[in-house]
């Protein structure tokens, strides 16, 4: 039974146009796994299928009274509510359907007998659909999934304007499952979610008897749930069935399918054309000449797709800095309340560290004091001579302003050539430069990031999860741009298959914190 088709959608902004005359079909239960470089229209053709976006062409058409729970990558909390209130509001149809019954029994106070029938009867239906879905049972629902997600740790009386960005994604997750639609559409779901947390939402999914749709650039986590492949490519979408390698070696059968088929018809075309233009001019043979031109002109043209840029990262190093890089000297960090135990460490020229733990355990707020942009709860912070600091943030720009000129108003001295290769260096394209910060993916909206990072100089890297996001093989490059840094590094990482071959430490604030974890 199918609960979802699209029929020959298409959409663009601007000149650039990302879905071209695209059609899906979602089958009743099927878990489906939606692949496709960064920039290639994934978020968008999500956006419109859960009407958020207008198509500029085509039909969307749900099965009727479908439910439907989306995770994007842009979702935001209401300000003042604690977890529990973010997570009760996940049943606010079955708190309404209570307020309607109750509605009732207080019309059966002064009615008919007619009427008290089918009062009786309305009131019976509703109370089925409230035993169907565990109503009288919610509160242990929702710490079930909250224990699953890592929020029973943080309080779900906890302010959610309180939380860091990571645990903010947790509740926003945790909501929408809770919600137990019959199709579930995740963006990026395992972005802020730690190795223990993704394992839950991996047996969650594997589990799941609706249908979703996933979007994910952690293939390992994407193959261990999905059975169904949507590749998005050039502004379509193709369907595989099988897990990602399936799709993988299918799509590569059928791109050498279609080189080889090109090559073929490449010379038909070369010796059509030759044999008209030894031939079209003289009388005996004019009519043969225009048989084959006829030919040529109805001849259906095999094109090959563009191969698509992959981006190229490469860190530049600054001149050498003193033995002793950062030294900290019984650092306590935190807002209002501290969130470690003194702390003593020193990071020494070359070193590589990744740093994880939890969410809301202070990770970024770490990295934020020891540049300097945060003061410490108490204690002290120095920085050895000659550092040259490259920060990346985990915060997304969202603004107006172009691509490019993201990189002019940071290297004002670049050229119009140079500023357009160093972003073309990092896999963005000529329609991605000059689109809107806002309008990005957040994968392309990273490489714009990373692009100024990798046009200053540096010899010491503060990555705050820079993967996040990221297509496959941006990750790789990333990671071998990491490696092959003379530098010192110091990152934030959920993901171990990106670090773990790369830093020389691992430091773990589970270690330091002043929390229960």
């Amino acid at each position: 039974m199918s609960i979802l088709d699209v029929n020959n959608v298409s959409h663009g902004f601007g000149a650039r146009q990302i879905l071209d005359d695209v059609s899906f079909r979602l089958l009743k239960g099927e878990h489906v796994g939606l692949v496709g470089a960064n920039g290639e229209g994934k978020s968008t053709f999500l956006n419109i299928i859960t009407g958020k976006l207008m198509p500029d062409a085509g039909k969307i058409e749900w099965c009727n009274h479908i439910t439907t729970g989306y995770l994007d990558q842009y979702s935001t909390l209401e300000k003042g509510k604690s977890i529990r209130d973010i997570l009760r509001s996940a049943f606010n149809h079955m708190f309404e359907l209570e307020k309607e019954m109750m509605a009732l029994y207080d019309k059966m106070a002064d009615c008919s007998p007619e009427e008290m029938d089918a009062l009786m009867e309305e009131v019976g239906d509703i109370q089925t659909i409230l035993d169907s879905g565990d109503f009288y049972s919610l509160d242990s629902k929702i710490e079930e999934y909250a224990s699953g997600l890592g929020l029973m740790d943080i309080g779900l009386d906890k302010d959610v304007t309180e939380l860091s960005g990571g645990q903010r994604a947790k509740i926003l997750l945790a909501k929408v499952l809770l919600e137990n639609p019959m199709i579930l559409i995740l963006d990026e779901p395992t972005n802020f979610l730690d190795e223990n947390h993704i394992a839950w939402l991996r047996n969650f999914l594997q589990n799941y008897e609706n249908a979703f749709i996933l979007v994910s650039h952690d293939i390992d986590f994407l193959n261990s749930v999905i059975n169904v492949i949507y590749h998005m490519d050039s502004g379509t979408l193709t369907r595989y069935s099988g897990d990602y390698y399936q799709f993988q070696e299918m799509y590569e059968l059928k791109k050498r399918q279609i080189e080889q088929a090109y090559k073929k018809q490449q010379k038909e075309i070369e010796h059509l054309k030759d044999f008209i233009a030894r031939n079209k001019a003289r009388v005996a043979t004019t009519n043969l000449a225009k048989d084959r031109q006829r030919k040529l002109d109805r001849m259906d043209i095999i094109e090959i797709a563009r191969e698509k840029p992959k981006p190229i990262f490469e860190f530049k190093e600054a001149r050498t800095p003193s033995r002793e890089v950062i030294t900290v000297k019984d650092l306590v960090i935190g807002y209002n309340e501290p969130l470690t135990k003194p702390l003593n460490f020193t990071i020494e020229r070359n070193q590589k560290i990744a740093i994880k733990g939890v969410n809301g355990l202070g990770k970024s707020t770490l990295l934020k004091t020891i540049l300097g942009k945060l003061k410490p709860f108490s204690g002290e912070v120095e920085h050895g001579q000659f550092l040259e600091i490259g920060y990346f943030e985990q915060e997304e720009i969202a603004t107006t302003t172009t691509a490019l000129d993201e990189i002019w108003n940071e290297f004002p001295h670049f050229t119009n050539q140079e500023a357009r290769a160093a972003l073309a260096k990092c896999g963005l394209t000529r329609d991605h430069i000059t689109s809107q910060m806002r309008v990005l993916s957040g994968g392309e909206n990273a490489k714009v990031r990373l692009c100024k990072l990798m046009n200053r100089e540096a010899n010491l890297l503060v990555l705050d999860e820079p993967t996040n996001h990221l297509d496959v093989d941006a990750k790789e490059e990333l990671k071998k741009a990491v490696r092959e840094f003379k530098g010192t590094v110091v990152l934030v990482s959920h993901e171990p298959d990106f670090y773990m071959d790369v830093v020389t430490e691992v430091w773990n604030v589970e270690d330091w914190t002043t929390k229960i974890v």
